[in-house]
């Protein structure tokens, strides 16, 4: 997997650095979001690998498939893509363009799992917490695991706070065993 995100690497940036430029953030991930979706298809997974192809072709169909949920310029960087055999990439592309946006933006994505359901008060206050915190607008997603026992688990990126009773409760068993 890291190769695949080393050879996407190069192309996010570019993607990024063009859309910056032309002031079309949100217009660039639209796009590269809706041709990592049809990217990921499996007729045009078929088409991409189907050696009887040639690289035009497998752009022009990946955008036709595409239709208008990408702009064009858009649609000449798939152009692009497909020239460097690189539309396999698409999915890796999309989510780098994604950090780096975000990166730019000063926002971050972040998943609480509670044992509970929270309350928007508590929402809020982890909210802003968390905000504090990484320095950063905070995109909250929550869900509920009842085998959590008690507490809640934090993703925010690579980085996991196991505040659960389940997860201490993990640790005290492996302080325990060694």
């Amino acid at each position: 997997m890291a190769e695949l995100s080393t050879l996407a690497r190069p192309y996010a940036k570019a993607a990024f650095e063009y859309a910056v430029d032309a002031a079309d953030l949100k217009g660039w991930s639209d796009s590269l979001k809706a041709a990592s979706v049809v990217s990921q298809e499996e007729k045009v997974v078929q088409l991409l690998g189907a050696p009887g192809y040639t690289s035009e072709q497998q752009a022009t169909n990946t955008i036709e498939i595409c239709g208008d949920a990408i702009n064009e310029k858009a649609q000449g960087f798939l152009r692009v893509l497909a020239e460097n055999k690189r539309l396999g990439l698409l999915p890796q592309i999309s989510k780098q363009f994604e950090a780096l946006k975000a990166n730019r933006e000063k926002t971050i994505d972040i998943t609480v799992v509670s044992a509970v359901q929270l309350n928007d008060v508590q929402k809020n206050k982890l909210a802003s917490a968390l905000s504090a915190k990484l320095e950063r607008e905070v995109n909250m997603q929550a869900s509920v695991d009842v085998g959590l026992i008690g507490g809640a688990v934090v993703r925010a990126g690579d980085t996991v706070i196991d505040g659960s009773i389940r997860g201490k409760l993990s640790k005290l068993a492996q302080v325990l065993h060694s």
